[in-house]
């Protein structure tokens, strides 16, 4: 997963690592970065040809748990900010090539990249998921457990979107969600309906 060490992240280390962060410099104007504290890596993505993610940490920064990511293509980086028109851009240039076996990392990349006021679209499938929140409860954990299952691809409409089921967690809420993915990357949301609401706790995952 994007935000997992699952053996997929390839550390920068040496002259790599100081001409990237002299390429970054200091971020959004306040995240300094340095070789001595600052932790770069990076992963192929299966829907991109030639374009990698990039992930970079800091427990020098405040707060201590954020991640910034940049997408890579050509020497180029292409900060993940939480908004939709990076990911378009890179989708459009790369180009993107979406299929029935990567679909459903595309739409774990994109809901988890791009967000709303209350943070990630997180889809969730299983409860030792590190990223959901830390701390719950034993009757929160329960009814999170007992929600969660893993994503499905439906197939294709006839538009030749494919459609894709999961369990969202956004806010302090769990949904079930029907999305149509667009092989240009556009996803949509066609349904959406709360299964767990109110919980005490909300993911927390910053990248900005």
């Amino acid at each position: 997963m994007f935000y997992t060490e699952d053996g997929h992240w390839n550390k920068v280390t040496g002259p790599e690592l100081g001409g990237f962060l002299g390429q970054v410099g200091t971020i959004d104007g306040k995240h300094a970065t340095a070789a001595e504290t600052t932790e770069v890596a990076w992963r192929a993505l299966s829907f991109y040809d030639q374009v990698a993610l990039v992930r970079v940490t800091d427990k020098t920064w405040s707060p201590s748990n954020l991640t910034v990511y940049y997408l890579t293509s050509q020497g180029k980086l292409t900060r993940l900010d939480g908004t939709s028109p990076p990911i378009h851009m890179i989708n459009a240039e790369a180009p993107i090539k979406i299929t029935d076996d990567n679909v459903l990392e595309y739409l774990r990349f994109f809901c988890f990249f791009v967000r709303g006021e209350d943070g990630p679209f997180l889809i969730s499938e299983d409860i030792d998921d590190p990223a959901l929140p830390k701390g719950m409860d034993p009757q929160t954990r329960k009814v999170v457990e007992g929600t969660l299952r893993p994503a499905t691809y439906e197939g294709k409409n006839e538009q030749g979107h494919y459609l894709c089921d999961a369990i969202v967690f956004y806010s302090n809420a769990l949904f079930i969600a029907n999305f149509a993915v667009e092989p240009t990357g556009m996803i949509q949301m066609l349904d959406d309906d709360p299964v767990a609401a109110d919980l005490p706790v909300r993911v927390d995952m910053p990248i900005a």
